[in-house]
């Protein structure tokens, strides 16, 4: 069975956690610089709740006129050490490709056998 432990609203993701002694539901908006909470008592006012950091996320940003930060700009900093940078540096190169691609190839493969995303 998939966890479903993520709310999606406008484009935007969300964490969802339960602290069993204040028992309350609470959760930030993922994948972002900004940090921006929200919480509940219960599952329905939590999703509510995360919808409204969203939105209240973005008017701020327009008030402020600032670009809302985008999950998923499509980059990202992995550390894979130096012996495993070496080998798929020496793969490109040896493959007339770029590390970029072998990485991207590599992820793309391991997602579409391994994922029911």
């Amino acid at each position: 069975m998939k966890r479903n432990n993520s709310l999606t609203y406008k484009g935007f993701y969300g964490s969802i956690n339960f602290d069993q002694e204040e028992k309350i539901f609470f959760g930030q908006i993922e994948f972002i610089k900004d940090l921006v909470n929200y919480e509940a008592r219960d599952a329905e006012n939590l999703i509510n709740s995360f919808q409204e950091a969203v939105d209240d996320y973005l008017v701020s940003c327009k008030e402020s006129n600032k670009e809302p930060d985008k999950p998923f700009k499509g980059s990202f900093n992995v550390r894979i050490g130096t012996e495993l940078h070496k080998k798929v540096g020496l793969y490109a190169l040896q493959h007339e490709d770029t590390l970029n691609n072998v990485v991207k190839n590599a992820l793309s493969k391991f997602i579409n056998s391994n994922s029911q995303l």
